[in-house]
């Protein structure tokens, strides 16, 4: 093993771990809450991770169905430790991750999925963006190999009509967001803002929208992290993560 390298345990599910490699822009509460909190319906036979990373989503997911995933991811190094992760948690029957680019796999996939999940990278990619210095962290958190334009019509590509397709991103690109999603005839139905605590500006937001929908947003309760004594809330403590080894 890698010395950058570490098996994380997924708090939540015990019996599930993940590799990590610290030098890579790491999962985090981002991707936990999209797995956890994603509507899945019965009829929801095929299922996709975009911009799947170390595959936690997916290994997430085969607990809350019974269903067949899979995983999308362009970086090889990052493709690798999602392989190691899913045969480490002996799912290889339930997961299938593919080392290729969103947008050319979308085209070679059309209406086959129910719904697709992305965590996409969440900054535009502009010469005066902050950039993190390691490339794969720049590729994660950066536009630079697909924008969410770009994330949008590959998910209006591969879902059948009225899939769904599920996102986490930042509250600051809402209404970029909607846009995108209703210029692929994604119809919004649901969004959930993410909060540090009671008193903070949301910084994340959880949104669903349907494949050629009908009109009809609905609001959540908001998923709060903290309490007002600083105590971490129920549903927050239920997702932390522990380093294992």
């Amino acid at each position: 093993m890698k010395k950058m390298e570490r098996i994380y345990d997924i708090l939540g599910y015990k019996d599930l771990k993940i590799y990590q490699d610290t030098s890579f822009f790491s999962f985090s509460l981002d991707s936990i809450i999209l797995a956890n909190y994603s509507t899945i319906r019965q009829r929801d036979y095929n299922i996709v991770d975009f911009c799947t990373g170390n595959g936690v989503i997916p290994i997430i997911l085969t607990r809350r169905c019974n269903k067949h995933i899979d995983a999308v991811e362009i970086q090889e190094k990052l493709y690798d430790l999602a392989c190691r992760s899913v045969e480490l948690n002996k799912l290889n029957d339930r997961i299938t991750v593919i080392n290729d680019d969103v947008k050319n796999f979308s085209i070679n996939n059309m209406n086959k999925y129910d719904l697709v999940l992305c965590n996409p990278p969440y900054f535009k990619n502009l010469e005066s963006s902050t950039k993190n210095i390691s490339k794969e962290k720049m590729i994660a958190r950066h536009e630079i190999f697909i924008n969410l334009d770009e994330v949008c019509h590959s998910a209006n590509l591969v879902l059948k009509d009225n899939g769904t397709f599920s996102m986490i991103h930042r509250t600051d690109r809402l209404i970029d967001v909607i846009t995108s999603m209703k210029k692929y005839k994604i119809e919004p139905k649901r969004i959930m803002f993410v909060y540090e605590n009671v008193n903070s500006d949301s910084t994340l937001f959880l949104i669903e929208g349907q494949k050629n929908g009908k009109a009809g947003l609905k609001i959540e309760k908001p998923y709060i992290l903290y309490n007002e004594d600083n105590t971490m809330t129920d549903d927050y403590e239920n997702i932390q993560l522990e380093v294992n080894v």
